[in-house]
């Protein structure tokens, strides 16, 4: 009985996690306590890897070294081109297109950015390098050696991550941005050449009040992505 009522109330908590989750687009500039964000790397450390590697290592900043990773990449991205460790999707088609399309729109209509407002979708975008006001950054990077599945592995770090924070009220976007310039910051942060630079996640409290936090994207329906077979 006992079993039964916990494997109910753990399906529960999941659940409500992963529709709690969202990508936060706007942070108050509260920082999190050492203490919660070091519960959270503990439940993250959980995650399964292949051959139980563990490849994901953080560089995780706060305060000034915040301001300054902020200051320096806005600066460094308005005139360079992206160079990213892990090359960006050849292309998107099909339904990857229209999800991708739908979840921009969204995000436009959301904040007032009309179609076809090139300015004012630019400067959304380079919201992406201001950390969209987070107090915190991590940055994920694998071991090179590991290749495609130390970066699968650092894929489940990452969502294990979200969903850790989001057990504490702490907000999160993922953000393969700041991976788009990893030169940068592999020499920002003295990150070895062996390491690849995955993505980064921007955190800390959300700011409810503000539009871009207002929208949430859909998922496809279990027939757009499972091939039953008997």
């Amino acid at each position: 009985m006992n079993a039964a009522t916990n494997t109910a109330t753990d399906e529960t908590v999941l659940e409500r996690l992963l529709q709690l989750r969202h990508s936060c687009r706007a942070f108050l500039s509260d920082a999190v306590d050492r203490t919660i964000i070091e519960r959270i790397l503990v439940t993250a450390q959980r995650v399964p890897s292949w051959c139980n590697a563990q490849p994901w290592k953080l560089i995780i900043t706060s305060g000034d070294a915040t301001e300054d990773f902020r200051r320096e990449l806005l600066e460094h991205t308005a005139v360079s081109k992206p160079d990213p460790d892990i090359a960006f999707p050849r292309e998107y088609r099909g339904a990857y297109l229209e999800r991708r399309r739908a979840c921009g729109l969204q995000l436009y209509d959301t904040v007032g950015i009309t179609r076809g407002d090139r300015e004012a979708s630019g400067r959304q975008a380079r919201e992406n390098f201001r950390f969209f006001g987070a107090p915190h950054v991590a940055i994920v990077t694998a071991d090179s050696g590991l290749g495609t599945y130390g970066a699968i592995d650092c894929g489940a770090y990452v969502t294990t991550f979200l969903l850790a924070a989001a057990s504490h009220g702490v907000a999160c976007i993922a953000q393969a941005a700041l991976a788009s310039h990893s030169p940068f910051v592999r020499e920002h942060f003295d990150i070895p050449e062996d390491r690849v630079i995955v993505c980064g996640i921007s955190f800390g409290y959300e700011d409810h009040g503000h539009p871009a936090n207002r929208f949430r994207t859909m998922r496809a329906a279990l027939n757009e992505v499972v091939d039953w077979r008997s």
